[in-house]
């Protein structure tokens, strides 16, 4: 008997973050035998494609890609999911999922809420991103400024949390080769270096620099910074470009300055897991103005290191301010140098406290120790909460919850009919002539 046909619309060969979302989502699927899972691959902004084909463990999905023919018309999917930006969500099977990460704001525009609307279950990567749909609330007008209609959330929301993967992200023994940086205590940020002036990129590496360089600046024995980071392509001429920030900040600061190391590039999952481990890396900062989730934290809980974090978005799901340094600030305006058409006007983010950063940065190189006790108690909570195997219980109950059974073939048991013959072709009656009388 067939099985529910599940089209999953998603970057799923491409090297992202959402990428890497829709590859976790459509493997749990796929694990549940439930469904006959289909995957129609898309494009996520100017990200590489080729994930697939260049790691051997992920090439079992070759067999569900689906590339459908435009000339041809095909059955409506019993289960549509598109994972991706909102706006784009479009109910194309007989019940429809759009999945996101959300944004990383306290507003979305109203075509975000209009395109949830359209699905049939919107599920969002952490409690903000749904928050902040729940949150965005329009008014359309007429020139009269008359109200015409209200634009408010009205689809159900389910939380489906980012799991990492237990068989990859663990203490290991071995280590990235990274035989040029000599310190032997290193703070780690991982994640995007996006465009903004000084203090406005959204995941905030400017100020992380500025910040580290003027805490440890004249200090006998320094730490340095590890930035595993790109400003979105990977080429030589990203990675000059990235140095070339880093000099600019540095001739903004006098004195001694610690070393700030660069990881350019993609690495495997498992020579990641290798860096968050590595012995001189020992603590994993990110000061990001606003997180959907904030993948790299999570997998990084599993070394048991500190971590220093921005006290607000998706990632407080699993970090905890008694297990992990959240960092106290306020809500700000988007700065104009990084407002694109996903922004709206009156949406905040947020601004970190730069002296409480300043007095982290010194705690946790200062009190390791003690930090490591708490981050211990941080990995445990993290491994009992945001598995990958808990990501998919969690996801195969939002499916039995929410999705309306698709109706199975029943094979009938008819009464077997007895083949009747045909009656025999009349034989031809003879009539008696008739005589004509005449009158």
């Amino acid at each position: 008997m067939s099985k529910p046909i599940f089209i999953v619309s998603c970057p799923i060969d491409t090297y992202s973050g959402y990428g890497a979302r829709s590859r976790d989502v459509v493997k749990a699927i796929i694990e549940m035998d439930k469904y006959d899972v289909k995957i129609l691959p898309q494009r996520w902004g100017a990200t590489p494609w080729g994930f697939i084909e260049d790691h051997e463990d992920w090439k079992f999905l070759n067999k569900h890609l689906f590339y459908p023919n435009p000339q041809q018309q095909y059955p409506k999917p019993d289960i549509w999911m598109q994972i991706t930006i909102p706006n784009e969500f479009q109910p194309q099977g007989h019940y429809n999922i759009g999945m996101t990460a959300g944004i990383e704001t306290t507003l979305c525009r109203a075509e975000w809420i209009e395109g949830c609307n359209r699905m049939n279950l919107v599920v969002g990567s952490s409690e903000h991103t749904v928050n902040v749909l729940k949150n965005s609330l329009f008014e359309q007008r007429n020139q009269q400024q008359q109200v015409l209609k209200k634009i408010n959330l009205s689809t159900k929301t389910e939380v489906l949390f980012e799991g990492f993967d237990e068989n990859v992200y663990k203490k290991t023994n071995e280590i990235l080769d990274l035989p040029e940086i000599k310190e032997s205590f290193c703070y780690l940020f991982v994640g995007h270096w996006m465009h903004g002036d000084l203090g406005h990129d959204r995941k905030n590496v400017g100020l992380l620099v500025k910040s580290f360089l003027e805490t440890f600046k004249n200090k006998q024995k320094q730490p340095a910074l590890i930035l595993k980071t790109t400003s979105g392509v990977i080429s030589y001429i990203d990675k000059e470009y990235i140095l070339k920030r880093i000099d600019a900040i540095k001739k903004t600061v006098k004195g001694k300055l610690p070393k700030i190391y660069v990881i350019h590039g993609d690495l495997l999952q498992e020579e990641m897991n290798e860096l968050y481990n590595h012995p001189k890396v020992k603590c994993m900062i990110n000061i990001t103005k606003g997180e959907g989730f904030g993948r790299p934290l999570l997998e990084f809980t599993q070394t048991k290191k500190p971590i220093i974090a921005t006290g607000w978005s998706g990632h407080i799901d699993f970090l905890k301010p008694d297990m992990s340094y959240l960092l106290p600030g306020t809500l700000g305006d988007v700065h104009p140098s990084v407002r694109n058409d996903w922004f709206i006007e009156g949406a905040k983010w947020y601004d970190v406290d730069a002296m409480a950063l300043n007095r982290a940065l010194k705690d946790v190189y200062k009190n390791y120790k003690s930090w490591v006790i708490k981050s211990k108690q941080q990995g445990n909570f993290a491994k009992e909460n945001f598995t990958y195997t808990k990501m998919k219980e969690k996801f195969s109950e939002i499916l039995k919850e929410n999705v309306i059974e698709v109706p199975k073939p029943v094979k009938l048991n008819l009464p077997k009919i007895k083949k009747i013959g045909l009656p025999q072709k009349p034989k031809k009656i003879q009539l008696p002539k008739l005589k004509k009388v005449e009158s």
